[in-house]
């Protein structure tokens, strides 16, 4: 574990933990009536700062998928497939158990005033499976990680670029045959999670779940260009290489990506192809910037912070949904009433010195603080917890 963390690039644990931190920031502002603009998605078509952390973070899952499949040597194996099955099914697992939690404290919170006994209450709050949202993000790195790690290890290497070519065009087909651009239940993609997962259990924005099923064809490709890109960034070993190498990427995808948006909108919410191109080309030049700039300059003090992220990023990130459920769900006695512990904070303490937006951005960033003071902790013991 520990050869593994010194051989890898520090730029890529920082880049990781940057947009960890971003996507727990953006996930946990104090009133989500009160958030800027740039920290907020894209309403249907376009890109707001806040689109690009989790395809950022899929790009980067890309790249440690190839780094972490090297010791297999790419070669199908029963214990490569087995590792990487099991590892599917627990990320997504975390992901469904995580959904069930958040179900089981509102649905506890609603109970609240009925004349009810504890066990029923108990009993209706626990068995909500009915209304449990199947897909999310957890799964949605679930199942990417799954298939990029299965063709990593079936297909040659060489070919995976023709792949992700024939994955996007032939989504963008689907979207432009299925009505796919639209924002409403005609969707092809809302048509299709509605058959398969049913209403009770998609995430309501519209009739589209911005994790559907379809919706994760152009995710594995997204992953995959950033697989490819692993590639072309660990088979050389001069600094300046790699820095040409992702920077050339970069212009390439992002330029094919906004030139193309003309035709394919780039949307966050159906994953366009477009989206796929402009973001993996923007995170790819982000990448060679922080190279760039710590592993060629030496400019380390200030990136210590993200490292802390960046070391340990599934675990944190499944801690803050965790924590966000429960300080959203814990009741305190306000006034003549009850208010969440999210709630107090927010209005009763930082709202009223701060003013509403101000004092949004600061529960949310001090959210933040509290998730790094736990991944500091962790990174200061070496201790590493994989999911």
């Amino acid at each position: 574990m520990k050869k593994t963390t010194a051989q890898r690039l520090l730029a890529l644990d920082v880049l990781r933990g940057i947009t960890i931190a971003g996507m727990i920031m953006v996930n946990n502002p104090g009133s989500w009536g009160k958030v800027y603009a740039p920290l907020g998605h894209a309403a249907w078509n376009g890109l707001t700062p806040t689109d690009l952390v989790f395809p950022f973070f899929m790009f980067i899952m890309g790249i440690s998928t190839y780094i972490s499949l090297r010791k297999y040597r790419f070669e199908f194996s029963k214990d490569a497939a087995w590792k990487i099955i099991k590892r599917t099914i627990v990320i997504f697992a975390i992901g469904l158990g995580i959904a069930w939690f958040s179900l089981f404290c509102r649905t506890w919170n609603s109970l609240s005033g009925e004349e009810i006994s504890f066990g029923s209450r108990l009993w209706q709050s626990v068995w909500t499976f009915e209304n449990i949202r199947i897909l999310g993000v957890m799964q949605r790195l679930a199942l990417c990680y799954g298939a990029t790690a299965i063709i990593a290890l079936v297909m040659k290497h060489k070919h995976i670029p023709y792949l992700i070519a024939v994955l996007l065009i032939g989504y963008f087909c689907l979207l432009l045959c299925g009505n796919g651009f639209e924002y409403n239940e005609t969707n092809i993609l809302s048509v299709v999670d509605r058959a398969v997962l049913g209403v009770n259990h998609m995430y309501k924005d519209n009739g589209i779940d911005p994790e559907g099923l379809l919706s994760t064809i152009p995710a594995i490709a997204h992953v995959l260009v950033g697989f490819c890109c692993g590639r072309l960034l660990m088979e050389v070993t001069d600094i300046n290489e790699k820095l040409q190498r992702l920077f050339l990427i970069g212009t390439i995808l992002t330029f094919a990506g906004f030139l193309f948006s003309y035709g394919c909108p780039i949307n966050k919410k159906i994953w366009s192809p477009t989206f796929v191109l402009a973001t993996c080309g923007l995170c790819s030049s982000f990448l060679a910037l922080l190279i760039w700039i710590i592993d060629v300059k030496g400019y380390k003090t200030w990136s210590r912070f993200f490292e802390s992220f960046g070391v340990n990023p599934l675990f944190i990130y499944v801690m803050a949904g965790v924590v966000s459920i429960l300080i959203g769900n814990i009741r305190v006695p306000h006034g003549e009433g009850v208010i969440s512990l999210k709630g107090y904070m927010y209005q009763v303490i930082l709202q009223p010195m701060l003013g509403d937006y101000p004092a949004s951005l600061a529960f949310a960033l001090l959210f933040v603080a509290f998730c790094w003071v736990v991944g500091h902790i962790l990174y200061k013991k070496k201790i590493y917890i994989k999911i």
